[in-house]
């Protein structure tokens, strides 16, 4: 097995061109306009906040795996870095103009089909057409949930690094270099940028940083993969890595369908809204969900390195932990729905 320290000037790069890039992506930003207004209905914030930190977090994560990655994977990684791309340029313009939500999605099925087209697709159920249909909604899927979970300073940015920290060890345990390669590269840019976009930020990603990191932790999950534990245990594990955009998307849009309200309508109806509902600090809230990322990868690490039948009781409690926390989730916005509007 490869040294782990392969993998560090991969960290490095990405995390030194996002901490440089970023305050010139500000600056781009503000002269374009391209900037978040607060609006009291959908968000924290009380000014207006530059949006393209995404293009730091673009560039930092291209240019440090183009760098380092060897030849036999530049295919692969070329067709990851082109859907990247797609999502970051169609993510700008969202920022700049407010695109409609077909064009978007559109937008996300042509990125997932790019590295369909390449070969990186899941294969579960043997039968093409399905394999296909399922790798479309999962990419689309987590996508969708990273730019839902960017409703807070440092969210998106903590939870992608977090993720892909989590990735990075059960890949290099499993000697897998491509999704190592990968798995770094985002962990090095998204901390470089998390300088600057932790409570209170100076800047924000927008969609142009959260499609790109929700793609690339998409890909992330289907490339992983494991030699010795069988796919009726394996599957769980990047379910349990992504725990925390999976749960919350999913949060998000029931409670929305079931409140009569658009899935795609905003609102302050995320985790960390409810959480913040109960007194606690922007950092506080945070730092618990932070905690909470971290408790599920470990799940994940904790199911990749346990014999099958363990590994199946433990994703059964991680589970359970989940549905406990849906409930509480539930629980809270029903009180806060009671409460007297101010």
């Amino acid at each position: 097995m490869d040294s782990a320290l392969q993998f560090v000037p991969i960290m490095v790069v990405g995390f030194a061109m996002a901490l440089g890039l970023t305050p010139l992506s500000r600056h781009i930003a503000m002269r374009l306009g391209v900037v978040d207004k607060p609006t009291l209905a959908r968000k924290i914030h009380k000014d207006h906040k530059p949006l393209m930190g995404g293009l730091a977090i673009y560039v930092a994560f291209v240019a440090s795996l183009l760098v380092f990655s060897p030849p036999r994977h530049l295919f692969e990684l070329g067709a990851i870095c082109a859907g990247a791309g797609l999502l970051s340029f169609v993510g700008l313009l969202d920022d700049r103009f407010n695109l409609s939500v077909r064009v978007r999605l559109l937008a996300m099925l042509c990125a997932a089909g790019i590295v369909i087209a390449a070969g990186i697709q899941i294969r579960l159920f043997n039968a093409p057409l399905l394999d296909v249909l399922l790798t479309l909604l999962w990419i689309v899927g987590i996508t969708n949930a990273a730019n839902f979970l960017d409703n807070m300073d440092g969210l998106t940015a903590g939870i992608s690094a977090i993720a892909s920290g989590f990735f990075l060890l059960i890949a290099f345990m499993q000697g897998q270099v491509l999704v190592s390669l990968l798995a770094a590269a985002v962990f090095g840019s998204a901390v470089g940028f998390l300088a600057y976009n932790f409570n209170p930020a100076s800047t924000f990603m927008g969609d142009m940083g959260a499609l790109v990191l929700g793609y690339v932790l998409a890909i992330l999950g289907i490339k992983l993969q494991f030699a010795t534990q069988p796919l009726s245990v394996t599957w769980m594990i990047p379910l349990f890595v992504l725990a925390l955009p999976i749960f919350d998307i999913n949060l998000v849009v029931w409670t929305r369908v079931f409140e009569g309200r658009s899935p795609f309508e905003g609102g302050k109806d995320h985790t960390s809204h409810r959480i913040m509902a109960l007194g606690f600090s922007q950092r506080w809230t945070l730092a618990i969900i932070y905690t909470l990322c971290v408790l599920f990868g470990a799940l994940g690490l904790v199911i990749s390195l346990a014999p099958p039948a363990q590994g199946l009781v433990v994703g059964g409690v991680g589970a359970l932990v989940i549905v406990v926390l849906y409930i509480v989730m539930i629980v809270i916005r029903q009180r806060i729905q009671k409460r007297p509007a101010a």
